[in-house]
């Protein structure tokens, strides 16, 4: 009987070890595919670019997902390597499908960065350490579907690709936007302009006594910067009198505002006036415009309306229309009496002013600055100031004095657009280029341009693109070059680099300043087209992952969108073996010999993004 009962017991421990084992076995493998690779339930953040591991929630598209991996910072490495080919990433979490690494509340709240809410500091941008960066593939959403073409998309989007109508009911009385079955249109309305961004501009143009109500006034007014932009018709309507806008916004409150902006087709950046400098340069735009942005202009000494200072060209306005400009009330009468003064002594003069709408217009040169009376607050910038650097630099509650040049011709010296865009600016000579050198660059870029739509032109038809982002931008030429396109161009320049992005703004284009060894200020599926340039090269010489930078560029890409890298070979080769992993397809590949440019060994390769869901998207549609 004892034997009996030892044996029996040993059986029963025996199976229950088992089971036990089984049930943390299970718990292991579940549990750590959800942390480790961000699926439901977890935070969408993966620590280490090199510990990825393949993911449970499957993904639609049948690429082979046998699991391998690469050190993505070294593209030297010969055939002969022992390096295997990364065949899957894992995919985030359907919930991260609108993540933006670098402007992620909950990342704040997880490092527990200590910011000052009253500075908007929590607005700007914090990126992850290199421990906590996304090292997955972004979802759409469900039932997303490919964006409606421009110019249609300026009036309507898909409402599963923003799946987010808060904006819709709080701003009804406002004509925002409406949601209307499967869509959301945009009637075009604002705060200020409930009658139409058309109407306003036009009235704006007629308090500035522009002929024929044309904000452009005859091509001299090309660039605009529009703060606290909502979802950017302001900028939409101006595009038909060939001007460009700037539409900014924070990720706040109104958090998709920026991401409706973009999917319309329409120029727009994340970003905040708070304790840094606007990666913009210096004397960018002939227009700022407020229209019930909710800023408090006369904080810390004026220091955000001396950034929009910083940023208008001599002559340059700001247009603002808010309560204060015309209501009567005690308080409001306080803010504009402070504002007037303030501008005063910022030597800005009323240009107009009717109904809800004030008008300031800078001085043409130095001449009252230097006349005020010593003492007099805000002060002048110091010698050793540099207002073109932007890159995390703080604001200073300090007015920028004019270049030499612009105090002796009192004004920018620039042509009037389209002549602007092909003409040598004055501030070419920054950098020692020649007008002969800028004319070379120009044709450089539209033989480069012209071969870059041969080889697309089985892809493309004349409304595929809208959105596109030059990723290298240097002297903006390949913008330039798509000015026959209905496309506009985000030209971004290197944080390190010579700051040319104020030559791109002279020739009456828009671009901003960006690192990319860190994530970009925009939300996934913005870009039509990315055309990088030797960026993966120039990474590499920082030390930065190539591998995060595929990541950070199938973010950005909208499905079924391109990417053109032109960079040389070890580059083309190293992205080549990521191209199942990512779901892309190749498109064309060529070689730069025969553009007898010198570009050496450089070898061009354009992609095309696949449309792919994951199985949990499947059935959320189903």
């Amino acid at each position: 009987m004892r034997g009996r009962s030892d044996g029996g017991e040993k059986k029963r421990l025996i199976t229950s070890v088992c089971v036990l084992g089984v049930f943390i076995g299970f718990v292991y493998f579940y549990y750590g595919s959800i942390f480790g690779s961000h699926g439901r339930g977890a935070s969408a953040l993966e620590y280490g670019t090199r510990s990825l591991r393949k993911l449970g929630t499957s993904y639609l598209g049948g690429d082979d997902e046998s699991d391998a991996k690469q050190d993505g910072s070294n593209f030297g490495r010969e055939d002969g390597d022992d390096v295997a080919i990364r065949k899957s990433f894992p995919v985030c979490d359907d919930r991260h499908s609108e993540i933006i690494p670098c402007l992620d509340r909950n990342l704040i709240y997880q490092l527990r960065l200590k910011l000052d809410l009253s500075l908007m500091e929590h607005y700007e941008r914090h990126c992850p350490p290199p421990e906590r960066r996304y090292n997955c593939l972004i979802p759409p959403p469900s039932g997303y579907k490919i964006p409606i073409k421009w110019p249609k998309s300026r009036d309507e989007v898909w409402k599963a690709n923003i799946p987010h109508t808060h904006l819709a009911h709080e701003k009804s009385d406002q004509n925002w936007m409406v949601v209307k079955g499967e869509k959301i249109e945009f009637p075009g309305g604002g705060t200020h302009f409930h009658y139409g961004a058309d109407k306003y501009i036009a009235s704006i143009a007629n308090m500035l006594n522009f002929s024929g109500n044309n904000l452009n006034n005859e091509g001299r007014l090309r660039t605009v910067l529009d703060v606290g932009c909502g979802v950017a018709s302001f900028g939409a309507y101006l595009l038909s009198s060939d001007i460009i806008a700037m539409s900014l916004a924070p990720n706040d409150v109104h958090q998709n505002q920026i991401q409706f902006a973009l999917e319309r087709g329409i120029p727009a950046y994340l970003g905040v006036l708070g304790t840094k400098r606007l990666p913009y340069p210096s004397r960018s735009f002939e227009l700022a415009h407020c229209s019930r942005c909710r800023i408090d202009w006369l904080q810390r000494d004026g220091i955000l309306l001396l950034e929009l200072d910083r940023l208008l060209r001599p002559g340059g306005y700001f247009a603002y229309s808010s309560p204060e400009a015309y209501a009567q009330d005690d308080e409001d009468l306080r803010i504009w009496r402070e504002m007037s003064d303030l501008v005063g002594r910022m030597c800005w003069t009323v240009a107009a002013k009717r109904n809800q709408t004030v008008i300031w217009q800078k001085p043409l040169s130095n001449d009252c600055y230097l006349q005020r009376q010593p003492g007099t607050r805000p002060p002048l910038c110091r010698s050793d100031d540099d207002p073109d650097a932007v890159w995390g630099v703080s604001m200073e509650p300090c007015i920028t004095l004019y270049s030499d040049h612009d105090h002796r011709f009192k004004g920018s010296g620039l042509a009037p657009w389209p002549a602007r865009l092909t003409t040598a600016p004055p501030r070419l000579a920054d950098f020692g280029y020649s007008n002969g050198m800028f004319e070379k660059d120009t044709e450089l870029w539209r033989r480069r341009v012209e071969s870059y739509w041969n080889l697309l032109s089985s892809k493309i038809q004349s409304d595929t693109l809208r959105n596109v982002m030059d990723m290298k931008a240097h002297l903006g030429s390949f913008a330039a070059a798509l000015k026959g396109k209905d496309v506009w161009v985000m030209n971004v320049v290197p944080e390190d680099g010579p700051k040319t992005l104020k030559v791109i703004y002279d020739r009456g284009l828009i671009g901003t300043t960006h690192n990319w060894c860190e994530s970009f200020s925009t939300y996934p599926r913005t870009y039509d087209l990315l055309h990088a340039w030797n960026v993966f090269s120039d990474i590499e010489k920082k030390g930065c992952s190539a591998e995060d930078l595929l990541l950070e560029i199938d973010r950005i890409s909208r499905p079924r969108g391109f990417v053109i890298i032109h960079d040389k070979v070890s580059v083309i080769d190293f992205v080549k073996k990521y191209m199942m992993a990512l779901h892309w397809e190749t498109v064309a590949t060529t070689d730069s010999s025969s553009e007898s440019d010198q570009d050496g060994d450089e070898v061009v390769l354009i992609v095309q993004k696949k449309l792919w869901v994951t199985s949990e998207s499947l059935r959320d549609a189903e």
